[in-house]
């Protein structure tokens, strides 16, 4: 059994000969292509394109003309040359989303929009993510997102905010990965390989094509990395494929998406003094229980949209397999996942109604998640094996401890209206109704073991309305109040402080009421600007806590109220070849009516701020994007994140620069050649990218370290 490091790493990649021979291939070409760059025209003049979006669930449409902050960005033509190896570099410079990378292959990265999400120990929650429009959320409110390929993203679009008029259960937010589109040619491939520091190799190729009405495309991203810290190798493989069909108002949209990480360890958090002494350390209990986790996953899915003069109308059906293997510290979790869907949406635009002009949406959802969970004893504990669940000696899974089927549904049903009042007011008014039913199947009654089945649901009904004002052809004015709720995973529903399985009959939904206004628009066709502030009420908060024992499994509790008060703000300007980005947030968030009682003990939160989001943040970056050579830096700077309810201790803020240089030349024998060389946290700044939030005080482990000085080089050909 692997415990640690199986090759010397270094942050230099002269010591890793692979990476190195990369390095020089890029640096290389990078010189050719300086020279050929030498005298190019860059007088021309910019203009920002015309942004629709289409995480309306209806056709696409302007930013301008709905009552929510939506922010659409294309990362590599912003800022060209990332990684796409995680997705807070994708969402960089979107305001109101906190993105905490854990470093962590078995945890996925925390992201918080407007606060909602700050809770999560693994997966994303309080967020809606999607897929082309297809939902990666499970019905439970939870998303694993280790199984998107980053490589195949050519856009992203966010609504921020409460928008369960439109998603229901966990829309905190909403983010939908847009797949790149083909190219416009019968046939187009690429390979890009890259290396980096921690070992890093990742290799991605990508064929497509469009010969109307056919297009397709299909991409495999092979990524393996030692990481950063000790005991996190990772293994990874991504595929998708995606076809799609139009024939005069009719289109058909078929997609796969697989996944296999059959290596991925846990190095757990640290305490604050192991942090100061060795950030790169993992955490000895994990290292000595083998906490890691393998995966394999697959989705398909199909769209149908027909659209017509005054409306149009679209159905998908969608269904997936997970099968996770996943020792813990405290146990091992062995879960198989059957997920479906469908939805069902209309959009009309009838002619004869009063009051003005009409644009009607009504849609249906429905979802629903089975999954048969087996808890193991975890039998890797060193010369102390717990007896008699570990016997026969030799065995890394133990006794079977628990053995249930969790079942999920969820059907939510919606109406929105907008009215167009005049020329410059819209009027938007929708409702939304949810069901969400949880049916926990004990199968686990040996040795008098009670039967811990049970039924629950959880309705949840989701008003807003909202108004648009357009003095300009180039400005928007909006104003909105809207309701969203929050239901319990099946894990978290699940997971009881005393110790008994079924489903917690205490927890329930969180539900929230937000109140914003915001302005959006151009100040020039070359200058783009999102602004907005907003306050939330919250209450039945669900708050994660750890046992005193330290074994890092994680309950949850409903707190009584928070409030949520925010600003944000977004621009984006381009000027000849030069392009550049800033995002700004304020965060001030509190806990208001929060009580905790334990034994005779009452402790107070009141007016603590909630933990896990700093207070500020800022990002930007500024490139220079020529016909031959482009070159981008990046910085990114966030005030303290405190670590519990109790406002205890914090990770410090920090502010890091990321620098990437890159070409493009054509060569007639090859095709077009691309490469990169960048540096990720220039400055070598030591720093906590992520927090455990409310882990067992007794231990203090709270902090996720972020890597050093990260190098990495890339290559791509395309033909």
């Amino acid at each position: 059994m692997h415990t640690g490091k199986a090759v010397f790493r270094d942050s230099r990649l002269r010591h890793r000969p692979g990476g190195a021979n990369v390095v020089l291939a890029v640096t290389g070409a990078l010189v050719v292509m300086t020279r050929a760059a030498a005298g190019q025209d860059t007088t021309s003049t910019a203009r920002l394109p015309t942004v629709q979006v289409t995480v309306t669930r209806e056709a696409a449409r302007s930013p301008l003309e709905l009552p929510y902050a939506i922010s659409v960005t294309q990362p590599d033509s912003l800022r060209p040359g990332a990684r796409q190896l995680a997705l807070d570099e994708l969402l960089l410079l979107i305001p109101g989303i906190a993105v905490a990378n854990r470093n962590n292959p078995t945890q996925d990265p925390r992201i918080t929009i407007r606060g909602f999400g700050a809770r999560s120990a693994f997966g994303v929650r309080g967020v809606r993510v999607l897929r082309d429009g297809i939902p990666l959320t499970l019905p439970d409110g939870q998303t694993p997102v280790d199984y998107i390929d980053l490589e195949s993203v050519g856009s992203i679009e966010v609504i921020r905010g409460a928008a369960s008029s439109l998603y229901g259960n966990a829309s905190g937010g909403v983010i939908d990965l847009r797949t790149e589109a083909p190219p416009p040619v019968p046939f187009g491939a690429s390979v890009r390989a890259s290396g980096g520091s921690y070992a890093m190799k990742r290799l991605h190729g990508t064929v497509g094509g469009t010969s109307d009405p056919f297009s397709y495309q299909a991409s495999v991203t092979r990524t393996e990395m030692d990481g950063f810290r000790d005991y996190s190798r990772q293994r990874t493989t991504h595929a998708l494929a995606r076809a799609e069909l139009q024939r005069g108002p009719m289109t058909w949209s078929l997609q796969g998406i697989g996944f296999d990480m059959p290596v991925a360890e846990n190095p757990g958090a640290l305490t604050a003094a192991q942090f100061a002494a060795n950030p790169r350390a993992a955490e000895a209990n994990t290292v000595r229980t083998h906490a890691r986790k393998d995966v394999r996953q697959g989705q398909l899915s199909l769209l149908a949209a027909h659209r017509g003069e005054r409306g149009q109308l679209s159905a998908s059906l969608y269904g997936g397999a997970r099968d996770l293997y996943n020792p813990l510290a405290f146990a091992i979790v062995a879960v198989d996942r059957l997920s479906y869907g469908t939805a069902i949406r209309a959009t009309l635009a009838p002619s004869s109604l009063p009051g003005g002009s009409h644009r009607i949406s009504a849609g249906l959802d429905a979802q629903r998640q089975e999954d048969d969970r087996e808890r193991f004893a975890n039998c890797n504990n060193g010369p102390n094996p717990i007896s008699p669940l570990c016997s026969p000696a030799g065995s890394e899974r133990g006794a079977l401890r628990q053995s249930q089927r969790e079942i999920v549904t969820g059907i939510g049903a919606y109406l929105r209206d907008e009215v167009e009042l005049n020329d410059w007011l819209t009027l938007s008014g929708g409702v939304r109704a949810d069901f969400t039913a949880f049916e926990v199947e004990d199968r686990f009654t040996a040795g008098g073991d009670p039967d811990d089945s049970g039924e629950r649901t959880l309705p949840a009904l989701s008003p807003m309305i909202g108004l648009v004002a357009r003095p300009g052809a180039l400005v928007s004015l909006y104003a909105s109040v809207s309701s969203s709720f929050e239901t319990p995973t099946a894990t978290e529903m699940g997971n009881q402080p005393d110790g008994s399985a079924g489903i917690n009959p205490d927890l329930d939904a969180q539900r929230a009421l937000s109140y914003e206004i915001g302005a959006k628009g151009f100040f020039l066709p070359a200058i783009a600007y999102d602004g907005a502030i907003f306050f939330t009420r919250v209450r039945d908060e669900l708050i994660p806590f750890e046992t005193p024992d330290g074994s890092g499994r994680r309950y949850f509790r409903n707190a009584g109220r928070t409030e949520r008060r925010g600003v944000e703000l977004g621009l984006r300007a381009e000027a000849g070849p030069v392009r550049a980005g800033l995002s700004y947030s304020y965060a001030d968030y509190e806990f208001t009516d929060y009580r905790v009682v334990t034994g005779t003990t009452t402790t107070v939160y009141d007016g603590k701020r909630i933990p896990g989001i700093p207070v500020h943040q800022a990002q930007a970056s500024l490139a220079w994007v020529g016909s031959t050579l482009h070159g981008t830096v990046e910085g990114v700077t966030a005030s303290r994140t405190l670590v519990d309810d109790a406002n205890s201790a914090s990770a410090a803020g920090y502010g890091i620069v990321n620098l990437r240089l890159g070409g493009r030349v054509m060569v007639h024998a090859l095709g077009r050649i691309e490469p990169v060389i960048g540096v990720q946290n220039l400055l070598d700044r030591t720093y906590v990218g992520s927090v455990s939030v409310n882990a067992a005080p007794a231990f203090g482990r709270y902090y996720e370290p972020a890597p050093g000085r990260t190098l990495f080089a890339g290559l791509t050909l395309a033909r």
